[in-house]
């Protein structure tokens, strides 16, 4: 599901991400209104790309000139879509445009970082000038860095955007996204920076963790996880190949079993020996590639989605207690890999979660390693928490991924 721009842009304010003032516009009159200082531009809110070209852009000076241009551009379609919103934003002037991206490789099932010194309407003629950065183990703003060096951005530019670029992946981690694009991140001559366009690709299948994105796709909360129920019991296969019913191409997988839809999370199951609790799609996948690089074989996962969520209280605890039952109702789970990337206050519920879990475990006689990976903790103050629990903490994902692999022999 695309994402038009201004919803889009929501997004980027949550994340602290620049953008100019702008008011959304449902009819001509509304700019009768308009609280922003002109002079402003008008942009057509479709999914097609090439807006400027199609004169769907438009910049105005005064109240007449912009009402007589919405008028046009809602009267305009780009690609057989007529706008329903336009939205009107402060102008800009920009000395500098690049384009910045973080998309899901599908092949390579990681996130790449995308960046050019060419953006704008100018990207499209610059393809062989884009540089990209695979994300093939833990995030850290190296990545970032490195993309910016393999731009040629200099001096304070390389920190400031590659902060951006920080913001945006984890915008892309938090809500499961397919795509987060900036064209172009504009660059004043003081060299403050302004996202002055953006994209986001949402993935439909992820759509039922993320309520705050479903008002977006037009449908109701209720019509849509009816149909993801549908889905995961089987009701209506005619989507049997969406990207949520498949595993990584290199395992395995086995026929998922009643358990793993309970109370909407999804456990997708594979033939191996360790078993796998993330949070969102992105680092699930790259915990997956961690453990088989370090020739290990993942039995199963459940991801959390985004821990965001969970706002009642005992919400996020119980939660994760069924994703570590459902990961390891099969047998042959020998070790589960936590791999969590939220705030202190999460990571204290994810503990509280493992302990009770692991407790209950060992009075059933049922014995399973714990190898945890949390963000913002007290290692030593957590060991002692869990004192003779089967828990091992990692600081990297890597370490985490090793010990897993090593405990599951």
């Amino acid at each position: 599901m695309d994402l038009l721009e201004y919803q889009a842009k929501s997004l980027f304010r949550q994340m602290a991400i620049p953008i100019l003032p702008s008011q959304r516009i449902d009819k001509p009159a509304d700019l009768k209104g308009l609280k922003i200082p002109y002079p402003v531009v008008l942009k057509s809110q479709v999914r097609a790309g090439g807006r400027g070209r199609a004169g769907g852009i438009k910049f105005v000076e005064n109240t007449i000139d912009a009402v007589a241009a919405a008028q046009t551009i809602f009267n305009l379609p780009i690609e057989d879509e007529y706008p329903q919103v336009l939205l009107a934003e402060a102008k800009y002037n920009a000395d500098q445009e690049l384009y910045l991206a973080v998309l899901l490789d599908p092949i390579a099932r990681r996130p790449v970082l995308l960046g050019s010194r060419q953006g704008g309407m100018d990207v499209e003629g610059s393809i062989d000038q884009m540089q990209q950065v695979a994300v093939d183990q833990e995030f850290s703003p190296f990545y970032a860095r490195r993309l910016m060096l393999k731009m040629g951005l200099q001096g304070d530019l390389i920190q400031s955007v590659s902060t951006i670029v920080e913001k945006m992946y984890r915008l892309f981690v938090q809500k499961d996204l397919d795509l987060v694009e900036i064209n172009p991140l504009g660059i004043s001559p003081t060299g403050e920076l302004m996202a002055l366009d953006g994209k986001v690709s949402a993935n439909d299948d992820a759509l039922g963790r993320h309520p705050d994105l479903i008002p977006l796709s037009g449908k109701k909360q209720s019509s849509w996880l009816g149909e993801e129920r549908r889905s995961a019991s089987g009701g209506d296969r005619r989507n049997s190949n969406s990207k949520s019913q498949q595993s990584p191409s290199q395992f395995d997988s086995k026929p998922q079993s009643p358990i793993s839809n309970s109370a909407s999370l999804e456990l997708v199951e594979l033939e191996g020996n360790v078993g796998i609790l993330c949070n969102g799609v992105g680092l699930t996948m790259a915990t997956l590639d961690a453990v088989a690089h370090q020739r290990g074989k993942p039995a199963n996962f459940v991801n959390l989605g985004s821990l965001d969520r969970y706002h009642a209280v005992n919400a996020l605890r119980e939660r994760t207690e069924l994703g570590l039952e459902l990961v390891a109702q099969d047998k042959s789970v020998k070790v589960i890999l936590v791999n969590i990337l939220d705030s202190a206050s999460k990571s204290e519920e994810i503990i509280t979660a493992i302990a009770g879990y692991l407790e209950r475990k060992a009075r059933a006689n049922r014995h399973i390693q714990v190898v945890l990976r949390l963000v913002e903790i007290d290692a030593d103050a957590v060991k002692k928490r869990f004192g003779q629990l089967p828990v091992q903490l990692a600081s990297t994902l890597d370490e985490a991924a090793t010990q897993a692999v090593s405990s599951a022999k």
